[in-house]
């Protein structure tokens, strides 16, 4: 019997345009509430923090709540529920509490990790602006940027002290990292505030970094740029931020394209769009145009009796589709323009065009139409 997973917005009981912050605090309450370190042997409880956690780690990211908002659990098949770790949304459940009540870690739950080691956190995410010609962008390519970020120094490894004899055991916490308190009934910890959770302390700091544990680099990383990206679009790539504090795991590098303006071709999606020019004969007779595109010299051939602004397509020239096959199409708008100024002889046949169109310029028979042929023939 399969069972229908509630909407996510309804299971942190906030609106579906919530800001990142009220979800945040949705969550936060969520958890508080249910979390099994508080709710030993229920269940019930345990199993409505699991949804809440999974609910959290989609909608607090940008492109997960993107695709759930539009094709919802299908949409994020894969990104929650297998492998997810409800804690995701925090460095444990120590934070919540800390938030909450003002100390540390309870009922056994996190904090400092056990066995003297220290918390790690993640590494800040980094941004990245680079710019494409329009025609990068129709096409794809492969770019070397140079990145300025901070690198784990190589000499202590990140730790910050020389390698030999420049860490010693934190004499409050005797290398745990934390300290206990006895409150009542309750064992509470909190994070050592002389080692800051570390169980060490720096006692002679790095020559190289100066005790910062890391070092401001240039890296030089390869971008490859599928055909089809367009203005604003984000490209991330894993652990490229910078490095985690106390060793934990590094950011991520988000690219952010900014494709410049195309003289000719406008794009609205994958689209194309352009004008083209022509003259009041080439409108009324026909006539067969050469346009370059991004495939090269395509002949378009414009109709008899064409009108200003009528639109032709040519179908599979537009934007190709990111990541996958197909292309969008082009539109090709027609600029009639009418002459500002005319020889003799033109304005001649103007004139004599001008006698036999009826008053609203429109031909009402074939024969008409074949009269104005002979004309500009």
């Amino acid at each position: 019997m399969s069972v229908t997973k509630r909407d996510y917005y309804e299971v942190l009981g906030v609106a579906r345009d919530a800001d990142d912050q009220t979800m945040k605090s949705a969550y936060r309450k969520l958890a508080l509430q249910f979390h099994p370190d508080r709710n030993p042997g229920n269940h019930e409880a345990e199993e409505k923090f699991k949804e809440a956690a999974e609910a959290y780690g989609v909608l607090s990211d940008a492109q997960k709540r993107a695709a759930y908002d539009r094709f919802g659990h299908q949409g994020v098949q894969g990104a929650a529920g297998n492998g997810f770790d409800p804690n995701a949304g925090f460095a444990d459940f120590g934070d919540i509490l800390s938030d909450v009540f003002g100390f540390g870690d309870v009922f056994g739950g996190g904090g400092t990790r056990r066995g003297g080691r220290s918390r790690t956190q993640r590494g800040e995410d980094l941004r990245y602006d680079l710019e494409i010609g329009f025609e990068d962008s129709m096409k794809g390519l492969t770019i070397d940027i140079q990145v300025p970020k901070h690198e784990a120094c190589t000499r202590c490894q990140g730790k910050g002290a020389e390698p030999e004899d420049g860490l010693v055991t934190c004499p409050t916490c005797r290398g745990r990292g934390e300290v206990i308190y006895q409150q009542a009934f309750l064992s509470v910890r909190r994070t050592c505030s002389q080692c800051s959770g570390r169980g060490q302390i720096i006692r002679r700091p790095c020559k190289e970094c100066k005790g910062e544990g890391y070092q401001r680099k240039e890296k030089k990383l390869k971008v490859s740029i599928p055909a089809g990206v367009d203005d604003g679009t984000q490209m991330r790539l894993s652990n490229e931020g910078q490095p985690g504090p106390n060793g934990g795991p590094p950011g991520d590098l988000y690219v952010v394209l900014k494709v410049k303006a195309h003289p000719i071709f406008q794009r609205h999606g994958d689209d194309l769009h352009c004008l083209v020019p022509v003259n009041v004969a080439q409108a009324a007779l026909g006539a067969s145009v050469d346009i370059l595109t991004f495939d090269g010299l395509q002949t378009v051939k414009i109709p008899e009796g064409s009108q200003p602004a009528s639109r032709l397509k040519l179908k599979g020239f537009g934007v190709p589709h990111v990541n996958s096959s197909g292309r969008g199409d082009l539109f090709i708008h027609l600029d009639v323009r009418v002459p500002s100024k005319l020889s003799r002889e033109q304005r001649k046949l103007m004139e004599q065009l001008k006698e036999m169109l009826p008053a609203e310029n429109e031909p009402t028979d074939k024969g008409l139409l074949d009269k104005v042929k002979n004309i500009f023939s």
